[in-house]
């Protein structure tokens, strides 16, 4: 018998009761554009100093604009200090080693992201690099001497290769041909340029530029989204560890990336993890520099891989799998201060949580309770992080001396976003039910704002993306459900098969399945929700998505179009076969459907939305955006063709400036006019509008 999950957590962090909450504002999306975003933590050596950035919203000029403050954090009760040196645009800021100040990223001088240091009393700023190319990624000397940084460069050019790529870039064409002579021609959302992220050692005191990874056919940090994980300095300063995929012709099919190592002076690289033809990434070294932590897959051409923890002894060579038997995939990790165990986050059962591994005898120990733990730090005072919820952007914390979770009893040492203390919130918990092969599956129910027993409402079912993701406890500034709350809709969230956080095999049953076991996931768990919650008003539902989620709302249309009144798409799938030959990362639609289009494209057709679209009869919004690369622009065009030739109501929201994302404050804004008008008019009070 599966019985729910309960978890009262209507107040979470804001310590909102369910009484005081009924007398306030619901929180709407209109807040949530404008809440402030933390991130960006760092700690001081002594432990003494907490450094963040603040991301706030200029709705005004469509941007945002980023804060640094600085935390005292032997004074919990003293609020948080804004920094002046970020008013010129601050981002990656980080203590000196030796605690004396800070240095961050800045493009206030000269128009190219460059290194600045500073005191946090307000001091003068100091420039550190004068680069003509920006910054991308940096780390300091241990020493606080220079720094290892990321630099975009032709890899081709002769000489010099920053000076020749200022150079190439500076000498507009003639014309706006782009010549290609292998794949990987756009990425994300960028058409490729031809430069690659390369590092050098660049000494602060002469600005002596040092070459890390000449000739190298390859990205470091690997594009779009790496970063300084992607490499670090031994704490002696003479080595730099990376990881990188050699690219070649193979790139768009490939996932193995490799740990290499070379001399801060420069010189040959050496491939630390040859024998592993997957992933392996993220290098840290001990404190004592002796040993190499690092994280790995086993399988090539697969994403969605365990990320497990590795330790490299690096005198001797030889590598341990650590904790090999623990079912989850390392998230961020660093060795504790001890040496001795590494403290990571990893998703679990629906939370973000952090846990300590011991290297010597494979332990794993949970260290904290709900919600999502976005970014920790060990320091002497003990460990400081920021967490998140369902029902709270992250907010830093401390964590109480010995306590045996974190967050038990942590001390609150932010202030940020006081609005939402005045905002209701709805009240959430998890359930379980059987599911596909009538395994446990887990889920999400949250009620309007401001409840009212007995009443029944409309039921918005949002379907998460991935597809090895998750919609748990956690914040998100795109796909919040606590705004549908606020507009009187309650929610329903699944983590089908293939969702993260509830082992690898659970993760590994959507591949080749996309369209049957999460399918039966959502159908059990959307009748289980009816059965369990008599306030879900079945006969008012709509089903959204993004990405795999816009994929399931279009096969739902298809194939399960019964319990719906209305759907919306963001940029999901239509057409499986195309998918395969027009999106970038093709081992992606390569892994996930069994085969390459071009070998076995019957295989693409086993669960493709445009063979049922001649089906398609309940109303639908289509969102798509012209720089999705991902998904592009043709499938959300050929899902609103289709409800437009079956005479389906239906209209598409287009973005030409937007990616796989909505990322621009106003876009964000009109997107969430555009949904909820949506909902409004088909389950909501407009219903029959």
């Amino acid at each position: 018998m599966h019985l729910p999950i309960r978890t009262a957590l209507a107040g979470g962090f804001l310590a909102c009761t369910l009484a005081l909450a009924a007398q306030q504002k619901p929180f709407t999306y209109h807040d949530m554009l404008m809440l402030d975003r933390i991130g960006g933590l760092s700690v001081d050596p002594a432990g003494d100093r907490a450094l963040f950035s603040v991301r706030s919203t200029d709705m005004a000029n469509n941007k945002g604009v980023g804060s640094l403050y600085l935390k005292d954090l032997k004074r919990p009760a003293a609020p948080e200090v804004r920094l002046a040196v970020g008013d010129s645009g601050a981002s990656s800021a980080r203590w000196m080693p030796d605690g004396s100040g800070i240095v961050f990223l800045s493009a206030r001088r000269g128009g190219t992201m460059q290194l600045f240091r500073s005191d946090v009393h307000g001091g003068p700023v100091e420039q550190l690099t004068r680069l003509p190319l920006s910054v991308q990624a940096y780390r300091l000397m241990p020493d606080g001497s220079g720094a290892v940084v990321a630099l975009a460069v032709f890899p081709d050019a002769p000489g010099d290769a920053v000076a020749a790529t200022a150079q190439r870039l500076a000498d507009k064409p003639a014309d706006s041909g782009q010549l290609y002579d292998r794949l990987f021609v756009r990425h994300w959302d960028t058409w490729t340029d031809g430069t690659r992220n390369h590092l050098y050692h660049v000494a602060f005191a002469s600005g002596k530029l040092t070459p890390l990874t000449p000739g190298l056919d390859g990205d470091v940090p690997s594009k779009p989204f790496g970063g300084e994980d992607d490499f670090t300095i031994a704490p002696d300063g003479r080595t730099v560890y990376f990881s990188v995929r050699i690219a070649g012709k193979t790139e768009p099919w490939s996932t193995n990336f490799d740990i290499y190592s070379v001399p801060v002076t420069g010189g040959a690289h050496t491939n630390l993890t040859a024998a592993n033809p997957a992933w392996d990434a993220h290098p840290q070294l001990s404190p004592d520099g002796k040993r190499l932590a690092y994280v790995a897959m086993e399988r090539p051409g697969f994403e969605a891989d365990r990320f497990a923890l590795h330790v490299r002894d690096l005198a001797t060579g030889r590598t341990t799998a650590i904790a090999p038997d623990w079912d989850r995939s390392v998230g961020a990790f660093q060795w504790a201060r001890d040496g001795r165990s590494i403290l990571v986050t990893a998703q679990d059962l629906g939370r973000r949580r952090l846990f300590r591994i011991d290297t010597q005898k494979h332990t794993v120990s949970q260290l904290s309770n709900d919600g999502s733990i976005d970014a920790f730090v060990e320091t002497p005072r003990g460990i400081v992080f920021l967490k998140s919820g369902l029902n709270s952007p992250s907010q830093l914390f401390a964590a109480r001396p010995k306590a045996q979770r974190i967050d038990d009893g942590a001390t609150l040492l932010t202030g940020i976003n006081k609005v939402l203390e005045q905002r209701a919130f709805g009240a959430y918990e998890q359930f379980s039910f059987p599911g596909w092969n009538d395994a446990t599956v887990h889920g999400f129910v949250i009620k309007p704002a401001n409840y009212v027993e007995g009443r029944k409402y409309p039921v918005a079912f949002l379907v998460h993306g991935g597809p090895q993701g998750s919609f748990g406890d956690g914040w998100s500034f795109r796909w919040n459900p606590q705004t549908y709350a606020g507009a009187g809709y309650a929610v329903v969230m699944i983590d089908f098969h293939g969702s993260t956080g509830y082992g690898q095999a659970f993760t590994d049953a959507i591949s080749r399945h996309w369209g049957d076991r999460p399918l039966e996931d959502l159908q059990k768990g959307w009748a289980h929700a009816l059965r369990t919650y008599p306030f879900l008003d079945g006969d008012r539902a709509a089903a959204l998505g993004a990405s795999y989620g816009g994929y399931m709302v279009n096969w739902i249309a298809g194939v399960w179009p019964q319990p719906w009144k209305a759907l919306v798409s963001h940029c999901g799938v239509f057409d499986t076969r195309s998918m395969g030959y027009s999106t970038e990362e093709l081992w992606f639609s390569d892994w996930e459907n069994g085969a390459s289009v071009f070998k076995d494209p019957a295989v693409h057709d086993t669960f493709n939305p445009l063979l049922h679209a001649h089906e398609w009869r309940v109303p639908m919004l289509v969102v798509h955006n012209d720089n999705d690369l991902r998904v592009p622009m043709d499938q959300g065009i050929g899902a609103f063709t289709a409800l437009q030739a079956n005479n389906v109501p239906s209209k598409m929201l287009r973005f030409p400036d937007e990616n796989h994302w909505v990322l621009k404050p106003r876009n964000s804004k009109r997107w969430h006019d555009e949904v909820f008008g949506w909902l409004d008019r088909w389950i909501g009070e407009g219903t029959g509008e």
